[in-house]
This record gives structure tokens, C-alpha cells and sequence, in this order.
């Protein structure tokens, strides 16, 4: 079975087929966040969500490059900035500060590029030039807006009908737009805030133009996959795909993934509802590993439900598969087992019917019937869930061990091998670091 992945674009599951030629490299874009506050279980879902996609195309064995970026001016960041009296670079810094802190817990795999806002301007400033001189911009007493209705397919992935969006849409006192729909590429400077020069005068970038800039200009062109919350479908993805196939004059990105909210009450979390549990919070109470097994149990596309509840079902269920770890002994593999989990993720990335493949091997070592810890901790490595466990090392490993040290000392080379060989007879591995021998278990 290949790999299915929901396209947002089409509505339907379809065939994963990169667009390198060699069928060998994905490039995969996701939206990062808005480093104005502490991160919180909401962006802890989207990350891991993703964190699990890279891992598994890795584990299918193709080479992907990652990247998130930053958005580090913004109306939020610029208010909260005055609000703490901080400066707005020191303000943002802070948070992604935190952000790294927070996912490196979750264990989830830095990005390859973290391209920042601030950082790209001249990029920025190129791109909105050429949606200029495509004829697809214009220039407003210093604002620089993109014409919505000159591009044809406005509305294919949000499937919006652009007449109704009209009737919803209002223009602000101080914009000068031809439409009502049309939206900011390039915004005049106010009084106070942070401002670059451009050929239209001094302002920042909109809200959209980042993503598109940053994205082709790491990629270069069409690529594989772009992902972020589903919050982000209209209209931040929507935009990015007007402005950047007006400048392309091809597809963007050929798979949109956009994962579900996280709800409290069936409420989606949110900063603005006051709702949101921070994961500094959390982590005080719970295994951030604990934290990162709930967030598996529920389809990415659905939405998850937070309770304290949930997190102490996956509490236990985690234990028991770090349990199940702690009890083999054996180095077996089971193919059978992995096939079935690769038949799960194969399917849009099903990762409760993954988690219960685990736990089905995890019950079979439990019982004694197979003991393939091997497959087990794979398959978790698969998913980025850190089994840990500390394993009890018998007397006759510890002693062994320091006869080889004392043999090492000698420069008795040909013992210490013979030693070696007996320790891994017993099940068991002896790395030499710095710090002295690591007994680790076969």
C-alpha cells in the first residue's frame, strides 16, 4: 500500500508522489508562530502533528527538508511590546525562547531553516515587486494590496465563493483598497512602529506575503507539502496561493495538510477566549511524553478534546508501554507487526490506529508470547514518543564491566575484547565515552 494523504485542495485522500523526479526529496513548509505570548497546547498539536509526518516520510526512506518560520512583526507583537514596555525584537526572542524549550520537551526535531520575518525584507519587498509587475498589486497612498478578483481560482482551497465573500467583506477607515476583498501586501508606516524602507515608502509586510516569500525562497518553486492549523485555511493559505501562483504563474504547493483544534468543551482553545492551557503549565503536572501520547490518540484532521482526564488515560497507557519496554529482554523483530503499523500510517498518517498496533505488541510481551522490544521501540521512535526506561543492571554486568576497565588500564587489548564478547553473550552492550563505559541492554 502506498502513502494516502487528505489534500485540503482537492477534498481527497490521493497518492503521495513527490515532485522531485527521483522521487527522492519532499520540501515541506509549515506555519510557525506569532512569538508574542507563551506557547500553548494548541500550537503543541500542530508541531507534533508535523513532527510525526517528517518522521514517518523519513522512515519511508526519503530525504525531507523542513521548513518553519517565524513571524516576528506583527500587530501583536508590536501592541504587546508597548504593553511591557520591552523592546519588540527582546519581546519575540523571549517567545521562541520558550517555543524551542517547550517542543524540544515534546521531543519534536528542530526544523532544517527557521527563516524569520525581520530577516527577509529584501526578499519580501522583491516578491511583492513582481505580483506588481504581473499586474496582479497596486499601489494605495503608501499600502501596497493585491487585487483579489484578477486572480481566476480565488476560493479552490477554502471552497469559497468570491460573490460571497463581498457580502461579508468591509473596508477600514484608513484603507485605501479598490475592493473590499482585496488584501495588504505592504503596510504604510505608522507612528511608533518598527518600519523598513521600500519603494513605496516606509511601512512592513502583510500578514500573507511572509509565508509565500519565505517558502519559494527557500524552495525555489512548487513544493511538496504546505501545513499549519486549520484556522490558517482562509484566509491566511488561501491569500498565500493567490499571490504566489499570480507570481509563479504555476501551482504553489501540489499537498495542503491542516491539522484540527484543540477544543476545551468542544470550544477550540484559543488565546483570545482566555481558554488555553500554556505547556509550561502542563509540564509541571505530566511527562511532556505523556503530553505528546495524548495529542497521537485523536486523527490530526479531527478535533481533540482536552481534559485532564485524557491525559491520565495516556499517563497509563504510555506507562504500559514503557513497562512493556522494561520487561523484554530479546532483540527480535516482528515484520508482521510493523506492516500492520505502516498500513496505518499509510493511511493519511492514522495515528490512534498506529498507537494501537503498539499496544498490541506491547500486550504480546506482557504475555511472554514474543518478546520483539526492537519493533516496539521503532515504532515509537516512528511516532517520537521517548521510551524511558532505566534498566537494571545484574551483578555479574557491573563486575564484568570493571574487569575489562582494569584490563583496559593494562593494555591487556585481547581480555578486554574476550570480556567484550562475554558482557554481549548476556545481553548486553558496553559503549566507551568520556565519562567512563555505558552499559546499554541488546
Amino acid at each position: 500500500m502506498s502513502l494516502k494523504i487528505h489534500n485540503t485542495l482537492s477534498g481527497k485522500k490521493e497518492e503521495f508522489i513527490p515532485i522531485d523526479k527521483n522521487g527522492k526529496i519532499v520540501n515541506m513548509y509549515v506555519c510557525g508562530i506569532t512569538p508574542y505570548d507563551e506557547v500553548h497546547l494548541g500550537h503543541a498539536r500542530c508541531y507534533v502533528v508535523f513532527d510525526v509526518i517528517r518522521r514517518y516520510l523519513k522512515y519511508k526512506g526519503y530525504t525531507v527538508k523542513y521548513i518553519q518560520n517565524f513571524t516576528d512583526i506583527d500587530d501583536k507583537i508590536i501592541n504587546r511590546s508597548l504593553e511591557a514596555k520591552i523592546p519588540l525584537n527582546e519581546l519575540a526572542q523571549k517567545y521562541i525562547d520558550d517555543y524551542f524549550t517547550q517542543m524540544r520537551k515534546l521531543n519534536i526535531q528542530d526544523a532544517d531553516v527557521y527563516p524569520r520575518v525581520t530577516q527577509k525584507i529584501p526578499d519580501i519587498i522583491s516578491f511583492i515587486k513582481k505580483i506588481i509587475d504581473n499586474g496582479y498589486g497596486y499601489v494605495a497612498a503608501g499600502d501596497v494590496y493585491f487585487s483579489v478578483r484578477k486572480f481566476k481560482d480565488y476560493g479552490k482551497l477554502s471552497k469559497r465563493n468570491i460573490d460571497d465573500l463581498k457580502i461579508g467583506a468591509r473596508v477600514l477607515s484608513e484603507e485605501n483598497k479598490n475592493d473590499p476583498l482585496d488584501f495588504a501586501l505592504w503596510k504604510k508606516a505608522k507612528d511608533g512602529e518598527p518600519s523598513w524602507d521600500s519603494p513605496w515608502g516606509k511601512g512592513r509586510p502583510g500578514w500573507h506575503i511572509e509565508c509565500s516569500a519565505m517558502s519559494l525562497g527557500e524552495f525555489g518553486g512548487t513544493f511538496d507539502i504546505h501545513g499549519g492549523g486549520q484556522d490558517l485555511i482562509f484566509p491566511h493559505h488561501e491569500n498565500e496561493i493567490a499571490q504566489s501562483e499570480a507570481t509563479l504563474g504555476k501551482p504553489f504547493v501540489k499537498y495542503w495538510i491542516h491539522n484540527g483544534f484543540v477544543t476545551i468543551n468542544k470550544e477550540k482553545m484559543s488565546k483570545s477566549l482566555g481558554n488555553f492551557f500554556t505547556l509550561r503549565e502542563i509540564f509541571e503536572k505530566y511527562d511532556p511524553m505523556v503530553v505528546r501520547y495524548m495529542l497521537l490518540t485523536q486523527h490530526y484532521r479531527q478535533p481533540l478534546d482536552f481534559s485532564e482526564d485524557k491525559l491520565e488515560q495516556s499517563k497509563s497507557a504510555y506507562q504500559r508501554i514503557v513497562n512493556a519496554v522494561r520487561k523484554a529482554n530479546g532483540t527480535k523483530e516482528d515484520n508482521l507487526i510493523e506492516q500492520k503499523f505502516v498500513s496505518c500510517m499509510d493511511d493519511d498518517f492514522n495515528t490512534p490506529q498506529a498507537l494501537a498496533v503498539i499496544h498490541n505488541l506491547s500486550d504480546k510481551i506482557f504475555e511472554s508470547k514474543i518478546d520483539s522490544v526492537k519493533t516496539l521501540l521503532k515504532l515509537c521512535d516512528v511516532l517520537g514518543l521517548v521510551v524511558n526506561i532505566e534498566i537494571e543492571i545484574p551483578d555479574i554486568i557491573k563486575k564484568l564491566t570493571e574487569q575489562r576497565e582494569q584490563a583496559r588500564k593494562e593494555k591487556n587489548w585481547k581480555l578486554a575484547d574476550e570480556i567484550r564478547n562475554k558482557i554481549r553473550e548476556e545481553g548486553f552492550e558496553i559503549e566507551d565515552t568520556k565519562l567512563g563505559p555505558k552499559i546499554k541492554k541488546l
